[in-house]
């Protein structure tokens, strides 16, 4: 009998389409980027009119002269020399590697911005980012360098140099020298000229890109809260009524109405005990409000993302049909700088409810008498102890780690950049605050698990059954003790296996 073999499904992308989370998501694997033509004729054009100009001796920014505060400068004489130039002064990054899929991410998201025209670079360069995203290759970039200000110079000169060859990259997940990670992949260096160099440094992708997977995982983490939720009022046989349509209606926030039907749906089914207070801790009760507003504040910071990805980031931007080249600020990455530190202060409230909800389910005064920290034996074994210490540690390092990156403004470059967002910074801290949630929310679940086992009811409403069907089919119960730290994970990816199905990417 012969076995075939189906190749593994590789996402189709188009840069005529617009950016989404899920593109985003999706280049962290081999992706297809398709280029149509009217993209091709457009960057074709774009490019065209750059060299008219610079045969013309009108100023660029970059081509004809020297780059930041030495604009009063001449440039390097040919094309070839001024990219090297830029790119040797940028390849300046510090700390430690950035992962390998919020680089590629960039990649896209750079690419994305490119193909509108506007930048003037030859169609080779959109070529060889697309045909890089159909490989395993990610470039080695460092995470210090960035003030998101002028675009992401630094980290997107590392990029660069990594695709012509130079510093390391990754092939297979396996850092290496880039030129072999190149070759591995089938790749060969990339080589530019014109304005080709700056055009692929010259915006915040990087930070569009974090701060787009960050909103992508915390998506499914805030779903995951509601579900996380029910399952704690299911289980301890709550009442339902700080879910009434009546009273948050009265309430009077837009989304607060939706987290509460989502509660709903969730509880639906559920039999109250009648054995609880009249009015339960804020971790139940005040959860429609706390969720509701968290979901408001996504909205706002998800609508600017995409805003970004779908937008141009570069200086100067050059206009054919009307003779334009106009220079000023479009790689100045305030918006998102302020999307990425309004999400962090989101992700934090949500994960100070997390733990504080383990709080509630591990203590005997307020669970329903189940043994303290869920242990079988208490004394003999210590359940989820453990567990909850370091719940405590990762929420104190969210809290500790949530300064906003938008207000940290410092003057550099001669004060050519005298006033930076710092989004990049906002961005990467979103994206590690996103992480540190999961694991709260895999540490409550868990839990939530092990409560099963040492007598909490089984949830009676049908969705947060069959939630804690999957987490008990995928983790034993903690009988005897054991380590966890791998438990808590896998509790984690159940989690956002059970939320793909229901988030709006």
């Amino acid at each position: 009998m012969t076995l075939i073999q189906t190749p593994p499904y590789v996402p189709v992308i188009s840069v005529a389409e617009s950016r989404t989370l899920a593109d985003l998501e999706a280049a962290g694997g081999a992706i297809e980027v398709t280029l149509d033509p009217d993209t091709r004729n457009r960057v074709d054009e774009g490019r065209q009119f750059v060299m008219r100009c610079l045969a013309e001796g009108r100023p660029v920014y970059g081509a004809t002269t020297g780059f930041g505060p030495l604009v009063g400068f001449s440039g390097r004489d040919a094309d070839a020399d001024q990219c090297e130039n830029l790119l040797s002064h940028l390849t300046a990054g510090q700390g430690p590697d950035l992962p390998e899929s919020i680089v590629r991410a960039a990649v896209l998201a750079r690419l994305s911005s490119l193909a509108r025209g506007r930048s003037g670079v030859s169609a080779t360069v959109l070529e060889a980012l697309a045909e890089m995203l159909g490989t395993s290759f990610a470039p080695a970039v460092p995470r210090l360098g960035s003030v998101g200000a002028s675009g992401d110079l630094v980290p997107l000169a590392h990029m660069t140099q990594a695709l012509k060859g130079r510093g390391h990259a990754y092939a297979g997940g396996v850092r290496m020298e880039a030129g072999d990670a190149l070759a591995s992949c089938g790749l060969r260096p990339l080589e530019l000229d014109g304005r080709d160099a700056l055009g692929l440094v010259n915006g915040v992708s990087l930070t569009a890109a974090a701060a787009g997977l960050a909103m992508a995982q915390f998506t499914r983490s805030h779903r995951i809260a509601g579900l996380l939720t029910a399952l704690l009022a299911d289980q301890l046989g709550c009442g339902t009524d700080f879910s009434h349509h009546h009273l948050l209606d009265a309430f009077g926030h837009p989304e607060v109405v939706e987290e509460a039907a989502d509660l709903r749906a969730h509880l639906a089914g559920t039999r109250p005990t009648g054995d609880r207070p009249l009015q339960e801790p804020y971790t139940i009760r005040c959860v429609p409000q706390l969720l509701g507003a968290v979901r408001t504040s996504m909205r706002q910071a998800r609508e600017v993302i995409l805003q970004d990805l779908n937008g141009i980031s570069d200086n100067p931007l050059f206009f054919p049909e009307h003779d334009l080249v106009l220079h000023g600020g479009n790689f100045f990455g305030q918006p998102v700088a302020f999307a990425a530190d309004t999400m962090t202060m989101a992700v934090v409230q949500t994960g100070n409810l997390a733990e504080r909800q383990l709080d509630l389910l591990v203590d005997p005064h307020r669970n329903g008498g189940l043994p303290p920290v869920l242990a079988t034996e208490p004394g003999r074994q210590h359940g989820v102890q453990g567990v909850q210490i370091a719940a405590t540690a990762i929420v104190a390092d969210m809290r500790r780690s949530a300064m906003p990156a938008s207000l940290q403004s410092l003057p550099t470059n001669l004060h050519n950049q005298d006033i930076v967002p710092f989004g990049t910074q906002a961005a990467l801290n979103a994206f590690d605050q996103v992480r540190s949630l999961r694991l709260l929310h895999g540490s409550l679940a868990l839990a939530l698990r092990q409560a099963v086992h040492v007598g909490a009811r089984r949830p009676t409403a049908p969705a947060c059954a069959d939630v804690m069907d999957r987490l008990v089919d995928e983790i034993a119960p903690i009988d005897p003790d054991r380590p966890l730290h791998e438990d808590v994970r896998r509790a984690a990816d159940v989690l956002d296996d059970v939320a793909m199905s229901g988030v709006d990417r």
